[in-house]
């Protein structure tokens, strides 16, 4: 479960550089938002550039996803990580961080402002559902679907019964007759 964390925190932050930020980018060249992408404007209270800020919560949300995500299928994990990054960070922001910095709640209802949100976190959530199939598809991780458990029987061998059980041996007989 901890690479699988580990796992979680650097894919979301990776994303953020490559698909939150390239999305970002998208959108910023054809006209959708004004604000420029990979930004080293300081943020408050500690002066850190914001693209990474962003990377480190990016990574913060990567764990959250990866605790949330962690019984799926490697296809299953990056759906659910694009609906995920789609909806859950986006309302935070909008209900939670937007507040907290003076700004309008939900981009102020504005249509136009509000579908930036959705767009770079499902990019998000794609890029760190990626890394989460690709790179913690070894991770020790609870099992789920499609993942089986070893169990005794399998620890036991060939030869050995589970204790209760009968075993029943029927000659073949082809092979007793020849």
């Amino acid at each position: 479960m901890k690479r699988w964390l580990i796992v979680g925190f650097l894919s979301g932050a990776v994303a953020v550089l490559a698909f939150h930020q390239g999305a970002a980018a998208l959108l910023h060249a054809a006209g959708f938002t004004p604000r420029a992408p990979y930004s080293f404007a300081a943020t408050q209270p500690w002066g850190v550039p914001l693209v990474w800020s962003l990377a480190f919560w990016g990574g913060v949300w990567g764990v959250a996803l990866a605790v949330a995500v962690r019984r799926l299928d490697r296809i299953a994990v990056v759906g659910a990580s694009l609906l995920f990054g789609a909806i859950l960070p986006t309302l935070v922001a909008w209900f939670v961080v937007a507040p907290l910095k003076g700004q309008p709640v939900a981009a102020g209802f504005v249509p136009a402002a509000m579908m930036i949100g959705p767009i770079v976190n499902a990019a998000w959530g794609l890029g760190t559902g990626l890394g989460l199939a690709w790179f913690g598809h070894g991770a020790e991780r609870p099992s789920g679907r499609g993942e089986r458990r070893r169990g005794a029987a399998d620890r036991r061998g060939p030869r050995e019964p589970v204790v209760g059980e009968r075993r029943h041996r029927i000659a073949d007989r082809r092979l007793a007759a020849g």
